[in-house]
């Protein structure tokens, strides 16, 4: 993290930072006979959420998931039925939180950081998805891209946190397993902190910026947060 300034304020991606996206693997088992393919649909969908964006479109992330699905099945030969898709809609809105989740919440929290969310998803009626997961309460605010109608990693989307809480972007750090995610947040002036949950990974490259904290788990990244800050309150 910049030495010139501590973000206070740290924002968590939702679907599989915070959530087991692992859990809508049997669904691909069934119907398309290998459960790797799930991996194979989220990048499409990350995909098109993007295009989107760049072509100043928007449409609800939950079309796009299910646009997606219906597509990795005419492509792979594998027929998606409606109730697949009312499939895919239950189980992402039922997705478990990871078990190292909430003790980092609990750690972060007490050590007096203003927790919040933000994800692609839109904003959904009780129980929201965090709610059933058991982590809302955690948070003080929980943010939807369709407030600005642009998907992350679009600028737009880190400035609506920043503005709604009436801080600056350096105020801010973006947690996230993807790393697209922190790019944008570093981008936008955020600071970033990278999560390698299983099957994702960081990329080391000419101009792509390196998030300023990487993690394998949430408990270790609420270990480098606090020693920061503590490191800074002392300096």
């Amino acid at each position: 993290m910049p030495d010139k300034r501590l973000p206070s304020i740290i924002v968590f991606d939702v679907n599989e930072t915070l959530l087991d996206l692992t859990t809508l693997e049997p669904l691909f088992e069934r119907v398309f006979g290998e459960a790797a393919v799930m991996r194979e649909w989220f990048a499409q969908l990350i995909l098109y959420s993007e295009a989107l964006t760049l072509s100043e479109i928007y449409t609800h992330f939950g079309e796009i998931a299910s646009g997606t699905l219906r597509m990795v099945g005419e492509t792979s030969g594998h027929a998606v039925s409606d109730d697949d898709v009312a499939e895919l809609k239950q189980r992402i809105g039922t997705m478990p939180a990871h078990p190292d989740v909430a003790p980092a919440l609990d750690r972060l929290r007490a050590a007096g950081f203003r927790l919040v969310t933000l994800t692609n998803s839109p904003p959904g009626q009780s129980p929201t998805s965090l709610e059933r997961a058991g982590l809302a309460d955690y948070f003080e605010r929980s943010f939807s891209v369709a407030e600005v109608g642009y998907f992350k990693p679009a600028p737009q989307t880190y400035r609506l946190v920043a503005e709604e809480l009436g801080v600056e972007l350096p105020d801010l750090c973006m947690v996230a397993c993807h790393l697209w995610d922190t790019i944008g947040a570093q981008a936008a002036g955020c600071s970033g902190a990278f999560v390698k949950r299983p099957g994702n990974a960081a990329i080391f490259a000419d101009c792509v910026p390196v998030p300023d904290i990487v993690v394998d788990d949430m408990h270790e990244l609420a270990e480098k947060i606090i020693g920061k800050w503590s490191e800074y309150r002392h300096s």
